[in-house]
């Protein structure tokens, strides 16, 4: 082979463009060349897209593990929720039990309502006790209606 120099090629159309001044110095521009940054171009353009791909993947990753989370701690707040119910409606059941014996309604319908069967007679006990501290309490109200002048008046003078 022949080492032969290269012969530049002048464009027909007049532009000025990098082709034509490269061939002007003598380095034109080969085929391959052109391929190669065709494919290049096309290569970076590939691994933009899967980057960008695979950043959308990740996120959509991240934000679903997020949204687990999230259910996860509502479920357990329901659960411990369902449990406090089941603890209450044990406790009423056991109430239910309790009051269905008519002796433990009719104890407690006397004791805390003061009821009385047809031809019981109530009595009531009154101890010297109460009575002072009645007492102690009407002298104390009266005390109050006096206003704050009086209650000075009685305290140095009574």
């Amino acid at each position: 082979m022949q080492n032969r120099p290269r012969r530049p090629q002048i464009s027909a159309s007049g532009e000025s463009n990098n082709a034509n001044v490269t061939t002007a110095v003598g380095m034109e521009e080969t085929v391959g060349h052109r391929r190669a940054r065709r494919t290049s171009l096309f290569t970076q353009t590939v691994m933009w897209v899967t980057g960008l791909i695979c950043t959308a993947f990740l996120l959509g990753t991240l934000a679903q593990a997020w949204s687990n989370s999230n259910l996860v701690q509502q479920l357990q707040q329901e659960q411990q929720q369902l449990q406090q119910e089941q603890l209450h409606s044990t406790q009423l059941k056991s109430l239910e039990q309790y009051y269905k014996d008519p002796a433990e309604v009719e104890s407690e319908a006397r004791q805390q309502l003061g009821y009385i069967r047809p031809g019981e007679h109530p009595v009531i006990i009154v101890s010297p006790a109460q009575n002072n501290q009645q007492s102690g309490q009407k002298q104390q109200s009266r005390g109050e209606e006096a206003g704050f002048w009086q209650e000075w008046w009685n305290s140095f003078f009574a």
